[in-house]
């Protein structure tokens, strides 16, 4: 089968022929339908010194199914979207808070240590997968499994009521999926970015309002008129930056909540224990999370027909659309169709 890998030698993503993997008894093969790319999977340093398929974002239809995965709600022909993380146990404390956290120290991460999606097959532990909505087009679902997921965890466990405000630092592909379910929960939600073009999308997907915060030097009281002269009940920071970390406290109101979920290069040294101590903001953070908690956002994915704009592409582009993605070229999801 072809897949999509980067050459630790080389240097480079490159498409390969490789067998077809083979389950063990935990597990299903699945015939990936689409794969995409996500900023993550831009981390080359983090996969081992031989090549590796890249991908953590995959759906696809179940092919066959290992005889202790039998019998646990799934058939083949069933279309799935799976968690990434494959050999952990999922039912110790530790995979019950996050799979890296697996106490028997085995858990890999698809797309960076084991063999992810960009491939014609793939095998997943059961224990990951879920069912995939009718309402949702396969095609187009890829990015749910990390991006889109993520970003339902980050806006539900943000303790918001309908009609409160909510911000979105940050409006690339976690973003965008975040706007739509805070809207599909009643919020009013402003969206905050360095770059127009991605504002643009925060609007087409139904922003209220949109700032863009480093041309527009009024915009921390712009935000506060907007909302009561107060600030935003929360904002969640998507953004990989810590610039953008350093600026939430500002478009907050007192009391409001701090959403951690992009990975910043370093430690937050804007926080002071004074500040969390007197009320000023308060801090919580999330994820992809477990296997666990996938079902409910997917499902409240399906009700909302939530999807992003996605581009098509074949397997032989892959690494075309690492290269844009890396120069910032890429406005939408990249997705590739087997």
């Amino acid at each position: 089968m072809k897949a999509g890998q980067w050459d630790p030698k080389s240097k480079k993503v490159v498409i390969n022929d490789i067998p077809q993997p083979t389950p063990n008894d935990n597990q299903f093969l699945v015939k990936i339908q689409s794969a995409s790319l996500c900023h993550s999977d831009l981390h080359m340093d983090m996969r081992p010194d031989h090549p590796v398929t890249l991908g953590h974002e995959g759906v696809g239809y179940i092919e066959s199914i290992g005889k202790n995965a039998e019998g646990k709600g799934f058939k083949v022909g069933d279309a799935i979207g799976t968690n990434y993380f494959i050999d952990c146990c999922f039912e110790c404390e530790g995979c019950l808070v996050h799979n890296l956290r697996c106490e028997t120290g085995k858990s890999r991460l698809q797309g960076f240590v084991a063999d992810g999606f960009f491939a014609e097959y793939v095998v997943v532990d059961w224990q990951n997968a879920v069912l995939l909505p009718k309402e949702l087009d396969i095609s187009k679902a890829a990015p749910l499994f990390c991006a889109g997921i993520t970003s339902f965890h980050s806006v539900d466990s943000c303790e918001l009521k309908a009609g409160q405000w909510f911000a979105v630092i940050g409006c690339g592909g976690l973003g965008q999926y975040a706007i739509q379910y805070a809207k599909a929960m009643g919020y009013k939600v402003i969206g905050l970015d360095i770059s127009d073009l991605q504002l643009e999308m925060a609007t087409k997907v139904g922003a209220d309002a949109v700032f863009n915060s480093m041309t527009n030097k009024n915009y921390v009281a712009e935000v506060k008129k907007l909302t009561d002269g107060k600030g935003c009940h929360a904002a969640a920071v998507y953004s990989a930056s810590n610039a953008a970390y350093a600026g939430a406290p500002d478009v907050l109101r007192v009391g409001g909540l701090i959403m951690v979920i992009g990975i910043a290069p370093k430690p937050l040294d804007f926080i002071t224990t004074f500040d969390l101590a007197t009320g000023r903001y308060r801090i919580k953070a999330d994820s992809m999370s477990i296997p666990q908690r996938m079902k409910k956002a997917v499902e409240f994915t399906g009700k909302h027909t939530i999807q992003p704009d996605v581009e098509f592409n074949k397997i032989e582009d892959l690494p075309r659309m690492v290269e844009d993605m890396e120069k910032g070229k890429a406005d939408k999801r990249q997705v590739v169709i087997f």
